[in-house]
């Protein structure tokens, strides 16, 4: 069906085009009070002659690919049929002007001969430039609409990645408290699935409210809360805007996971989860620091599925508009992530 639209769309163009071409050249006839009948079919087989040629001159630049051709090597090819379309041109006018009795002496004088030339050069140029830009644009807007699914599809694939890894951690604290303390293990579950829940209505977003994302990070160290007791700490403190700004799903608890798994649970003593965010000149920044240490760019016990991810996803969702360092600072692992305002 869009193949039949755009064909439509081409021959409504090409009538359109060259119908107002002879609209234009008999109005300058009636300008100069030189208008006949014949003068007219002149110009309307004229427009007919640009009609049928340019359409000659598409087949040609499709059938031998010329849409995808270096610049380098098209530019020579176009101007060699533009010329011998112009020359063409000519010689159709002169067969037509002689047949219709208007062909006077001066039209077959050199100087006038160069300069209809000339004119009839113009409207090929013109059409040329027009067909190619459109179908450079058309090219461009296509290949857009690819690297799009291309990247939504490659975003989906590392969400569909988050899950199972957080149901797995999760339902370790659970187990740790079925056999100690069932009613904190079914308060426990109770949070799992508000998690889970907030975790599939995440795979359909591309990006969703911090303040939602936050509430899932509450939730999930409640739960490893259970698991860790004292040896868990946590402080969450929020700038009064963070709730203008929108993240990609899971991100926040998957950097928070993240540092429990590779931080927090190899010390014996525990540690300290503490988030922090500050607005600026439309920029939210986000601070995760947790005790542990980052050794030669990496945890000391591995470097964690949560960072690659995390920063694939930024750059697919925010390129260079975004940033993400992680670093120690005063014995604890810092992670900073930067993302603008999209909403």
């Amino acid at each position: 069906m869009a193949i039949k639209n755009k064909h439509l769309l081409y021959w409504v163009l090409q009538i359109t085009c060259w119908s107002v071409y002879a609209l234009l050249n008999t109005s300058f006839l009636v300008i100069e009070d030189r208008i006949t009948l014949n003068s007219v079919i002149a110009h309307v087989l004229l427009a007919f002659f640009f009609l049928i040629s340019t359409h000659i001159f598409r087949h040609f630049i499709i059938r031998f690919g010329w849409l995808k051709m270096p610049l380098v090597k098209l530019i020579p090819r176009l101007i060699l049929v533009i010329l011998v379309l112009s020359a063409a041109n000519w010689a159709w006018q002169m067969l037509s002007n002689y047949a219709l009795g208007i062909l006077s002496s001066r039209d077959m004088e050199a100087f006038y001969i160069l300069l209809n030339l000339f004119a009839i050069n113009l409207p090929y140029l013109v059409w040329t430039l027009v067909y190619f830009m459109y179908h450079y644009i058309e090219s461009y807007n296509e290949s857009l609409k690819f690297e799009a699914a291309f990247h939504e599809m490659q975003l989906r694939h590392l969400k569909s990645q988050l899950n199972p890894h957080f149901i797995f951690n999760a339902l370790n604290s659970i187990r740790a408290l079925v056999d100690e303390d069932p009613v904190k293990s079914k308060t426990a579950i109770t949070q799992l699935s508000n998690l889970l829940r907030n975790s599939l209505m995440g795979d359909r977003k591309r990006l969703a409210r911090i303040n939602d994302e936050i509430q899932i990070v509450k939730d999930y160290l409640e739960l490893e809360t259970i698991r860790f007791e004292e040896r868990l700490r946590t402080t969450i403190e929020l700038h009064p805007d963070t709730n203008q700004f929108e993240i990609p799903p899971m991100m926040l608890q998957t950097l928070v996971e993240n540092g429990i798994k590779h931080g927090i649970s190899t010390l014996k003593e525990g540690g300290l989860i503490e988030i922090k965010t500050d607005v600026k000149d439309h920029y939210l920044t986000v601070l995760i620091r947790n005790s542990g240490q980052y050794v030669n760019g990496k945890k000391k016990n591995g470097s964690g599925f949560g960072l690659a991810n995390t920063v694939k996803r930024l750059d697919l969702i925010y390129g260079k508009e975004a940033s993400f360092e992680i670093k120690n600072k005063d014995g604890y692992v810092v992670t900073e992530i930067r993302i603008p305002q999209t909403v």
